[in-house]
């Protein structure tokens, strides 16, 4: 159905250094084009081109659209050439935005008109302090993402949008945000080819399915990273996906089963706002889950609740057994 598939990557391709489950098997075996789309700015498309390739993907930095890369193109389009502007970040950072024309600085007595900002895990005080000084002095101010938080082995840690965080509450001013749910880095990703049905596809409500919303494509949303059960279930509508999957293995099945919506074998009834889920036969638990959410968003719904064991088991799965 689909002849590109948009895809991010901490949480929904890797975590940290590890593929999420099954994901090298399936996306090899995907034959239409596959673009690579990161919120982090910490490093260039070839570097993460290669980190896909040690993974075992075959991909080159033509694949890759990192929010460093939309933001030093947005950047380039405001300034005149040569113009300096202050990195919070990665080299890798600072590096993108020379290749668009521009001087990347480091300190506020360089007088930069610009403050860029993006994820380093070496960002500190001084870092901050010196953009706040900038900012202060009328330096503009680019977000290249504000996720507060992105998934490692070992569990969630600050993103870039934590240190953002810090730089709002110091200068009280409020930076553009050019990766996800902004729709500038799609709309990168499909100049690179002439595509009639693209597909986005990430593990985060706020950021992946928001900017597949705002773009009005479609989106599948999976269970590898940040987003959980019940956050689906208490999405907004800006914030709800097309489809549901545990992982990147369901893009092997018929796009029909992983719809958010009626599920055959489940049945959902609606009564002063309380979803109750029964099951018909012997359907998969993630059916079930794609069942109950689409009764919540369509009814309006505040609590769910199971009508028979089997049902029982899928919300206790779920961890959405008790939501009320």
């Amino acid at each position: 159905m689909y002849d590109c598939l948009l895809l991010d990557l901490d949480g929904t391709v890797y975590r940290g250094s590890s593929p999420t489950p099954g994901a090298i098997e399936t996306l090899g075996a995907v034959s239409c084009r596959k673009l690579y789309l990161t919120n982090n700015a910490a490093r260039s498309a070839a570097e993460v081109a290669g980190h896909l390739q040690t993974l075992g993907l075959s991909v080159d930095s033509g694949d890759v659209v990192t929010s460093a890369c939309s933001a030093a193109r947005a950047a380039a389009a405001r300034l005149p050439a040569g113009a300096r502007v202050l990195v919070v970040g990665t080299d890798s950072l600072a590096a993108e935005i020379a290749r668009a024309g521009l001087h990347p600085v480091r300190h506020c007595d360089d007088m930069p008109v610009m403050v860029m900002q993006g994820h380093s895990p070496d960002t500190c005080w001084s870092n901050l302090a010196e953009a706040a000084l900038a900012i202060r002095n009328g330096a503009t101010w680019i977000a290249t993402n504000a996720d507060v938080t992105f998934p490692s082995e070992r569990g969630l840690v600050p993103g870039n949008g934590s240190m953002v965080a810090a730089l709002r509450a110091a200068t009280g001013a409020e930076p553009e945000v050019i990766g996800k749910p902004a729709v500038a880095m799609l709309r990168d990703a499909l100049a690179l080819g002439a595509f009639a049905a693209p597909l986005v596809i990430g593990d985060r409500l706020d950021t992946d399915i928001a900017c597949a919303q705002n773009a009005g494509l479609p989106s599948l949303a999976v269970l590898t990273g940040v987003t959980t059960p019940r956050d689906l279930i208490e999405a907004g509508n800006d914030q709800r996906a097309t489809y549901l999957t545990e992982n990147l293995c369901g893009l092997r099945e018929r796009a029909a089963g992983l719809l958010i919506g009626p599920q055959p074998g489940w049945h959902t009834e609606t009564v002063d706002g309380a979803v109750t889920l029964t099951c018909e036969g012997s359907p998969d638990a993630m059916s079930g889950l794609r069942a109950v959410i689409a009764a919540v968003w369509n009814d309006n719904a505040h609590a769910v609740s199971a009508g028979d064991w089997k049902a029982q088991n899928v919300l206790q799965q779920f961890g959405i057994h008790d939501m009320n």
